[in-house]
């Protein structure tokens, strides 16, 4: 169950990475806007603010991320899940803000995504590109050893591509495409920072599974090494972030054949 106030801790840095993406989507006047895996819907909120006369759509597979969502006009929300959501219309612009990294088929629904969208449409998507971080080798790392039992189905390698493979996916489907990674130097304050961040995000599985003296024992080792791996200084924890953006336009001729 994700947990929305872990996942709001560090919501201004967790915000930028939607702005830097949005911020390349130069559609003028869209109708039509989802937001997939919204979250708690904050920034949904924002793509209506951006575009006052668009209809704004959000959904998100949690039901305790969608009770946080705000009301508003021309604003609303549901729960799904992206692997089977369809739009009842073409859409001008769909979202999709660190969603795509927890579906490991995201690449077959990129080609039905883009034949959703309205001839012109947007698609933009980011996700994290850490996976090879010491926040996510040392989290795997421990679900190999004692908890493997519990863990072991947990692990994920690489579980997304390069920009350049996002590129020659969609030029594919006929989109003109902008990709590229940043990585962020998040400053972060406070005592077990790193382990702080990844409660809210890559943390929460192992944290559903686990029973209650074992992931006290899990976390107690893991913040250990995260700590050593991520030393505090008097400023804070720097905690380099890498991620990875793709904006996509579809073709004004038409709509795209080869979507599932």
């Amino acid at each position: 169950m994700w947990d929305p106030e872990a996942y709001g801790r560090y919501a201004d840095e967790r915000s930028r990475p939607f702005f830097d993406l949005t911020g390349r989507i130069t559609a003028k006047d869209p109708a039509y806007v989802v937001d997939a895996g919204c979250g708690t819907g904050d920034l949904t909120a924002e793509l209506a603010r951006r575009w006052p006369g668009a209809e704004v759509h959000g959904f998100d597979s949690s039901p305790a991320m969608i009770d946080k969502a705000p009301a508003g006009d021309r604003l609303s929300f549901s729960v799904g899940d992206v692997t089977d959501w369809r739009p009842g219309r073409p859409v001008d612009v769909i979202v999709s803000n660190a969603v795509l990294q927890w579906v490991p088929e995201h690449r077959d629904l990129l080609p039905r995504w883009v034949q959703d969208l309205a001839p012109g449409g947007w698609l933009a998507f980011q996700m994290p590109g850490n996976f090879d971080a010491p926040s996510h080798v040392i989290l795997r790392d421990l679900c190999r050893t004692k908890w493997l039992e519990w863990l072991g189905d947990l692990v994920r390698n690489e579980p997304v591509g390069t920009p350049a493979e996002y590129l020659e996916l969609l030029t594919g489907l006929g989109c003109a495409v902008d990709a590229w990674e940043t990585t962020y130097l998040h400053v972060l304050p406070g005592e077990n920072a790193v382990l702080h961040w990844v409660s809210g995000t890559a943390l929460r599985p192992v944290i559903d599974r686990l029973p209650l003296a074992e992931r006290n024992e899990f976390l107690a080792d893991f913040a250990a090494e995260l700590n050593e791996a991520y030393p505090r200084r008097p400023y804070g924890t720097v905690f380099p972030f890498r991620r990875i953006f793709v904006v996509a336009r579809k073709s004004g001729a038409g709509r795209v054949e080869g979507g599932r």
